[in-house]
């Protein structure tokens, strides 16, 4: 069954497969509403591939049976909860557990397990330390490479079309090198061969679904050719890192970088290694995709613009854009906020049942594997008025902010890689918005694609003109 089909199942997949690696399976319904094995083998696999993506099939799923629903991921029971209501009722918010890291960890091979509580909130504390320090410290840079995109933009004619997702993606590719490894990345041919190795590995195109493949069918390891691809682009990685590792081990920069944290934290050498690898990586996507709803989404509210445009400003006047002052731009966050949330810009968490539990009225048995139907619940019309409308005004209520943070975008349960992407938007969204009109293209259909971060199917086209 799982033929040339399987590219037809996003990137998510492979999340799910990376728990369903790490885990052992189990095998009882629990009595959950759901949909029984389409095959024995591969379960509901057929049914997935047939929806487009995890997230469609979720969608759908939902739809017929009710906020906890459950289906079969290979011969694995899967429960999926798709409300704000019993998602209250599953969140531990003791637990760090990061879908990210998870996933990242089993498809780069890293074998080193997570530690107990106080090891990972010692562990989440490093990394908010190592994003607040490097983004302090990197400031200047950030607000360097937004300038440089400015000025190329207003370089432009007014009739031209801006590629956005290239130039986010390359926008991001620099900001994340720098800022998470150092100078290193200064020179542009630096970046281009990162990015060419982050390509081979996890290419933000077409190659993330046959990593995807990989996983579920083994098929990175049955062919000579892409696995050695791999290999060497991860040992190139690798060989990188343990430079830049080694280099700043016991002395001081005046650039203080995220590995520069984790350097100085109760790590060893492979537990930097893996952790500025992850890190690198989900910051990149994370990153990249923020920036390109986030333009697009100011593309076609001409309304939000330009109350945007007003705060930045009534916040910055003529002067310099400060660390001090970008704090104040509420509006802003709240345009990032609506942008994750009409995004659905992750549209799927995976945990794993540790103990037997129970939400609503059902019984959820220890191992079995619950996704968070994230991209199902930011659309809930009765958690979310006209959930298809971009409203960042929505998240003026207070309510609504604890909402979005219980889900994991915002507050305390934010992971590092969002709070990164969330100040690097804003910093290129106030040099933007300041001087340029962001217009959309007339015509244009953007089509999603839902994988691990959702993107656009295409390209997506703007154009710019002078304020």
């Amino acid at each position: 069954m799982l033929d040339f089909a399987i590219f037809a199942v996003t990137f998510l997949l492979a999340l799910v497969a990376a728990v369903l690696y790490l885990y052992p399976a189990s095998r009882q319904a629990a009595g959950i509403p759901g949909i029984a094995p389409t095959e024995e083998k591969d379960g509901n696999l057929p049914d997935i591939v047939n929806s487009g993506s995890l997230h469609e099939f979720l969608v759908n799923l939902h739809e017929r049976y009710g906020p906890v629903v459950s289906f079969w991921f290979g011969r694995r029971l899967v429960v999926s909860l798709g409300t704000v209501d019993v998602l209250k009722q599953h969140i531990n918010p003791n637990k760090t557990s990061d879908p990210f890291e998870t996933m990242l960890k089993s498809l780069l091979r890293y074998q080193s397990g997570g530690g107990n509580v106080n090891e990972n909130h010692m562990k989440k504390k490093l990394y908010e330390s190592g994003v607040a320090n490097s983004l302090q410290s990197n400031f200047a840079l950030l607000l360097k490479l937004s300038e440089e995109l400015l000025d190329k933009w207003l370089s432009y004619p007014e009739s031209q079309h801006v590629p956005l997702c290239q130039h986010m993606l390359g926008f991001a590719m620099k900001s994340v090198t720098q800022m998470v490894m150092g100078n290193t990345f200064e020179d542009d041919q630096e970046v281009i061969h990162f990015q060419k190795n982050h390509g081979t590995m996890f290419p933000y195109f077409q190659v993330w679904s046959e990593i995807g493949k990989g996983f579920l069918d083994g098929s990175l390891d049955k062919s000579i050719t892409r696995k050695n691809q791999y290999e060497d682009a991860l040992t190139q990685l690798e060989s990188i890192l343990k430079k830049i590792i080694k280099e700043r081990k016991g002395r001081n920069f005046s650039q203080h970088i995220f590995i520069d944290s984790l350097v100085q934290g109760n790590l060893n050498d492979q537990q930097i290694l893996e952790d500025s690898m992850i890190f690198s990586l989900a910051s990149c996507i994370i990153t990249a995709k923020l920036c390109t709803w986030a333009i697009y989404f100011l593309t076609t509210s001409e309304e939000v613009q330009k109350k945007l445009y007003e705060e930045i400003d009534q916040v910055f006047g003529k002067d310099p854009i400060t660390p001090e002052k970008i704090d104040r731009l509420r509006y802003c966050r709240q345009v990032l906020c609506e942008t994750v949330r009409t995004a659905k810009l992750t549209p799927v968490s995976a945990h794993l049942q540790d103990i037997e539990g129970k939400v609503d009225k059902f019984i959820i048995p220890r191992e079995t594997l619950v996704l968070y139907a994230l991209g199902v619940v930011l659309q809930d019309p009765s958690t979310w008025p006209s959930p298809y409308k971009f409203d960042p005004d929505r998240f003026d209520d207070e309510s609504v902010m604890k909402t979005f943070s219980l889900l994991g975008f915002s507050g305390t349960q934010e992971c590092p890689e969002l709070r990164f992407a969330y100040m690097v938007t804003t910093v290129l969204l106030s040099v933007l918005v300041r001087r340029l009109h962001l217009l959309s293209v007339e015509g244009q259909v953007i089509e999603t694609k839902y994988e691990l971060v959702t993107s656009s199917k295409e390209e997506a086209w703007i154009t710019v003109s002078k304020r």
